[in-house]
């Protein structure tokens, strides 16, 4: 499951933030590496023993090419964005793997979180959408997730909403 983290500053305003879920911790990762590594070693040397040397080489590549496929993950579990929600208005930021944000503001009374299925098997998109603009985000989170949230921050508008008044 994605890390969704809530602060809630006063009745009135709220914070979330949303975190790809990264399965596997940095020591998990050093240790499957090691064990990978070890056994790429040893069966690559019974291979060189048995004559077949190229294949000794075709081992290393296999582990560089696993080292590089999880580091392009955790590269890619940077991603995150937040929404920040106060009486006055409603800002949802995407910051992507290198750094750059996209920033979109809504008015929170005209605001609306939509959670729709997409497809037959039933995937869904999260879509917040206000006065003619809407922005698809959350593309991370699971479809339960993505009900969830849809449910939270529509519970936090209606709360911001009524503490205009």
């Amino acid at each position: 499951m994605s890390d969704i983290q809530t602060e809630m500053q006063s009745t009135k305003d709220a914070k979330f933030v949303l975190h790809p879920h990264r399965s596997l911790p940095p020591r998990g990762f050093l240790i499957m590496m090691g064990l990978i590594s070890l056994i790429s070693f040893v069966v690559g040397i019974v291979f060189c023993l048995m004559g077949a040397w190229p294949v000794f080489g075709f081992f290393g590549l296999d582990v560089a090419l696993i080292y590089w496929a999880f580091k392009r993950n955790y590269r890619d579990g940077l991603e995150y964005e937040t929404v920040d929600l106060t009486p006055d208005v409603l800002t949802l930021t995407h910051v992507d793997p290198a750094g750059k944000r996209d920033v979109f503001e809504f008015n929170p009374y005209w605001a609306r979180v939509n959670c729709t299925v997409d497809r037959p098997d039933g995937r869904t998109s999260l879509w917040l959408s206000a006065q003619g603009k809407a922005v698809r985000f959350g593309k991370f989170l699971t479809d339960d997730e993505r009900r969830d949230f849809a449910n939270a921050l529509t519970g936090a508008l209606v709360t911001t909403r009524g503490s205009r008044f």
